[in-house]
């Protein structure tokens, strides 16, 4: 009997388990695969989840495996600087190989005690006011009080669910991928500017260590069931470009189509759904893997209260009030960049009119923060701006603040050193530090770093101590 199966050990899977193991919850990964993911293929890490990795202590060993680059040129590949004085102190994108990011999370989880099982697919489930049966592919029952499905786009915990999941098909196919080139950087820089109205989407630019990220369209080449060739891009960029750059030996290429989808619920009983099996969208602004990551970081912490015992009413209920309406945001920002890569005269109008009204630093801080999810900020009810946002890492007298919150529980920061947590403290850690750089009294941070209340009045701290953390011991 285990406390949580989870379905899918990708990025959000295993980010799911090592936040339940933090709360010493019983957690079983299935896996289908029996291998992990040959194919190198760079994923970026945004701001928002970046800082999510400091918050557990997982940010120095995933530097060493990535390169850092500026957080700009994401909305719709609009290349315009990043705005200054971006509020984080990981104000930069992290790309990194997806099988060493997958590898890191799974790691971190197994490190937990979280428990992994590869080439185990789930063909069918029942649950009951106790639990959840889990039935494998092979016939084999696992029995969990819940199940979570982090088993992407296609999610057959979704399926047997029933869960609709409405949106659009795909339109348009595209081919993307990093290889190398067989000829000088000011040789590609010149034909590509020579290209005046590409057909879109297109693009060939830097991808470090000597490679270039390619993209092109798909129409016209293989068979969309098989996979690309290094022969579909030769033949996509002698028809744009008028010449193929001499590419070869690929890193990893893949095709992917504008297909936007949104499950109808997130839960349904003992059993929850996150990451792609949960959303869908187009890779425009590469928040895909974020997104599913900062899923994992909301319900971690609240799924484990349930388990735990102390969860207040209607608290799991808040993941879905809280997610959803990030990932419709988000499924709405790539519809605008795909439409923003047509080559129809009307979009390329508007394509030409953002790109100028982006020389406005309010209109580039806008874009970048609802790519990179630091503008995030959900409904606590009525409050300064800063409830129910994230807080940055700012100073502490300890050090920084995301060092303390390794545990995953949540924070109280107290400039005054006159409130107390009281009866919460087995789930909520207490700080006093009258030099914090914050402009208010005190703050509550829940354990994904948000901001559940502002003040300096103990009553008022202990009732929304309650509202998050449950009745004190």
């Amino acid at each position: 009997m285990f406390d949580v199966i989870i379905a899918g050990c990708g990025p959000t899977g295993a980010v799911l388990a090592a936040e339940l193991r933090l709360h010493d919850v019983r957690v079983l990964v299935l896996e289908k695969e029996t291998e992990p993911a040959s194919f190198v293929r760079i994923v970026g890490l945004h701001i928002r989840s970046i800082e999510l990795m400091a918050m557990r202590g997982l940010l120095e060993r995933i530097l060493e495996r990535g390169r850092r680059r500026p957080a700009a040129g994401f909305f719709a590949a609009i290349d315009k600087p990043a705005p200054e004085g971006l509020d984080s102190a990981h104000a930069y994108l992290l790309g990194i190989p997806q099988p060493v990011i997958v590898h890191l999370l799974e790691e971190h989880a197994i490190a937990l005690g979280a428990r992994v099982r590869r080439g185990c697919a789930v063909a069918g489930l029942e649950q009951d006011d106790e639990g959840v049966t889990v039935e494998l592919a092979d016939g084999k029952r696992l029995r969990s009080r819940y199940l979570v499905g982090c088993d992407g786009g296609r999610s057959t915990v979704r399926k047997l669910l029933g869960v609709g999941f409405p949106g659009e098909p795909s339109r348009t196919e595209t081919l993307m991928g990093e290889m190398a080139v067989g000829v000088p950087p000011e040789e590609i820089a010149a034909r590509v500017a020579a290209i005046r109205e590409p057909r879109q989407p297109f693009w060939i630019r830097p991808a470090g260590a000597g490679a270039y990220s390619v993209v092109v369209p798909a129409a016209g080449v293989s068979d969309r069931t098989e996979p690309p060739t290094i022969e579909d891009f030769q033949q996509q960029l002698r028809t744009i470009a008028g010449t193929d750059f001499g590419v070869h030996s690929p890193r990893w290429l893949s095709r992917f189509g504008d297909a936007t989808r949104l499950a109808e619920r997130y839960r349904v009983g003992r059993v929850l759904l996150a990451g792609d099996a949960a959303h869908i969208h187009p890779p425009a602004g590469g928040q895909g893997l974020n997104l599913g990551v900062q899923d994992a970081f909301n319900l971690g912490w609240k799924l484990a209260a349930q388990i735990r015992g102390w969860a207040p009413d209607a608290l799991l209920d808040t993941y879905q009030a809280e997610r959803r309406p990030v990932a419709e945001d988000v499924l709405d920002n790539t519809r605008a960049q795909v439409e923003l890569s047509s080559t129809e005269p009307g979009a390329r109008a508007v394509r030409r009119l953002l790109t100028k009204l982006m020389d406005f630093d309010e209109v580039n801080r806008y874009l970048i923060e609802k790519i990179t999810a630091i503008g995030i900020r959900y409904d606590f009810g009525d409050g300064p701006d800063l409830l129910g946002r994230r807080l940055r890492d700012i100073d502490v007298k300890q050090g920084r603040l995301y060092d303390l919150l390794h545990r995953g529980r949540g924070l109280l920061l107290d400039r005054t050193e006159r409130l107390t947590v009281g009866g919460w403290s087995d789930r909520v850690d207490y700080v006093a530090d009258p030099t914090a750089g914050l402009d208010v009294p005190a703050v509550l941070l829940r354990p994904d770093g948000h901001v559940a209340w502002i003040g300096d009045d103990q009553q008022d701290l202990d009732d929304h101590l309650c509202r998050w953390f449950g009745a004190g011991g």
